[in-house]
């Protein structure tokens, strides 16, 4: 019996083993899988970029370039028909502001709902939190009279000063870190005389970098990708952001898709460049039971 049941024992666990080996391998299977379709974009936008415009039109299409033509992305960035570098100083100044203002006014708000008690708090963060089910396009007729009534059309002001006003995602997630670091540290720092501005500033925001960093990620990306509020509000050519003036470089250049698909590439770079750079604060930034740590 002794014998009988040891073997059955190794049995019972060799079992055990292969449904896990069986379980992590349809898992792995499946992500690969998944990777391979959202993935398949990308490359196909890396493999147009690098063919000539002969072997983008042939039938049955390629996978991979028959020739590489890296001169593509050269020929794309210094068209005359287009202004890229111009185009690219204009995006970084409108995101580089947005990414600041976004920053300051979330954290700032937040750390007022989550550390300072007055009046209404829970009302008006109720309030805020009720902004998130209006969608943009409800507000935006109002907000395109409002800035052309302040004579801000064709300028970058209406795509940065609403950044100062906070968003209602940012400020909640924000807030659940503010609220996960101890009362004591703040008491602490009064009784040495600090103010709430310089505490907000020393004290509160570096312990919640991940969340600061999620927040800036969040902000570069929706500046740096905005099509719309760009072709609402901008009308003079040199003063083009990237994602407009690649529409305009497609009607001018009569679709000639390598080098739309090269100049599309190089724009796509800097968000997928600070996405890898960030990745473990962007992942720490959005588990909410992370606390002080970072």
């Amino acid at each position: 019996m002794g014998a009988k049941a040891q073997t059955a024992k190794r049995r019972y666990y060799k079992g055990l083993a292969f449904q896990e080996g069986l379980r992590k391998t349809v898992v792995a299977i499946l992500l690969i899988g998944g990777s391979v379709i959202i993935l398949s974009p990308i490359w196909w936008m890396i493999s147009t970029s690098l063919k000539p415009m002969e072997e983008i039109m042939q039938y049955p299409p390629t996978f991979f370039p028959k020739e590489i033509h890296w001169d593509n992305y050269v020929r794309a960035w210094t068209s005359p028909a287009a202004h890229f570098s111009r185009w690219l100083m204009n995006t970084a100044l409108i995101t580089v502001c947005v990414v600041l203002a976004s920053v300051f006014s979330n954290a700032f708000i937040a750390y007022g709902f989550a550390k300072i008690k007055f009046p209404g708090r829970s009302f008006l963060f109720a309030v805020v939190l009720a902004t998130m089910m209006i969608p943009g396009f409800v507000t935006m007729i109002p907000q395109y009279i409002l800035f052309a009534k302040l004579g801000w059309m064709n300028t970058y002001w209406p795509l940065i000063v609403p950044s100062l006003f906070g968003s209602a995602f940012f400020i909640f997630l924000l807030r659940q870190f503010f609220m996960s670091i101890p009362n004591e540290l703040i008491d602490a720092a009064k009784i040495d005389g600090a103010n709430h501005f310089y505490i907000w500033l020393r004290l509160m925001v570096p312990l919640i970098k991940p969340a600061v960093a999620t927040i800036a990620i969040f902000s570069f990306n929706g500046a740096w990708n905005d099509f719309l509020g760009p072709l609402l509000y901008v009308n003079d050519e040199k003063m083009y952001t990237l994602q407009i003036g690649l529409q305009t470089f497609k009607g001018t250049e009569a679709t000639q898709w390598h080098y739309l698909m090269a100049a599309s590439l190089m724009v796509l770079l800097p968000v997928i460049a600070l996405f890898m750079f960030f990745q473990r604060y962007f992942i720490e930034g959005m588990n909410l039971t992370a606390g002080t740590k970072g």
